[in-house]
């Protein structure tokens, strides 16, 4: 379950039944449970817990201090700054058992999740949203969507690159990353992509 090419600090506990994909690292003292599954080119910073319940996809980078809980689906590109917070539990208390209410967490492809922001469950982060550091997210982020603030409020748009797309919040207009090359529509509240081949 485990490839060959994985690189496993002798600090990390891998708990038997995990599923980690090629050319993966797990550095100091991160502990990912046997129900995970990971995929390739992924790097886990110091002290990462993955829980059972979690599927990540490939090229995902996860900082120091980050806890990735039951219930939460990490798609393919997504990075997660040190100390940010994800849950999976809406109303917790210490007394009361609800491990059966988990709300579930979706984070597109190639989403930023900025240091130390939290993301509440039962919340979905659109492709490339950017998540500003210590930013409260308490509803879904639409796609492209820079979110900053507690709770988060939306001011930009971001590129699939990271730079800000210089295009109003709602309206109409067009935008060519200087980067890549790549085009940017908006349509009332809605931002797309269109890549450019090369």
């Amino acid at each position: 379950m485990i490839h060959s090419t994985v690189s496993i600090h002798h600090s990390a506990i891998v708990d038997e039944g995990a599923t980690i994909g090629a050319d993966s690292r797990v550095w100091h003292w991160v502990h990912i449970c046997s129900g995970a599954v990971i995929g390739e080119g992924c790097s886990f910073g110091q002290n990462v817990f993955v829980g059972n319940r979690v599927l990540i996809g490939n090229n995902v980078k996860i900082q120091n201090n980050v806890s990735v809980y039951d219930n939460v689906t990490l798609e393919d590109d997504v990075f997660c700054g040190p100390s940010m917070v994800f849950t999976n539990v809406y109303n917790p208390r210490s007394a009361v058992s609800r491990k059966d209410e988990y709300r579930p967490t979706l984070v597109k492809r190639g989403a930023t999740l900025g240091a130390n922001c939290t993301i509440v469950c039962g919340n979905t982060i659109g492709d490339y949203a950017f998540i500003g550091a210590g930013a409260v997210i308490n509803k879904s982020v639409k796609a492209f969507a820079l979110m900053v603030g507690v709770p988060a409020r939306q001011v930009g748009w971001m590129s699939t690159y990271g730079e800000r797309v210089e295009l109003p919040l709602f309206g109409e207009g067009s935008w060519i990353c200087p980067h890549t090359g790549d085009s940017y529509l908006l349509k009332g509240d809605q931002l797309s992509h269109a890549s450019v081949c090369h």
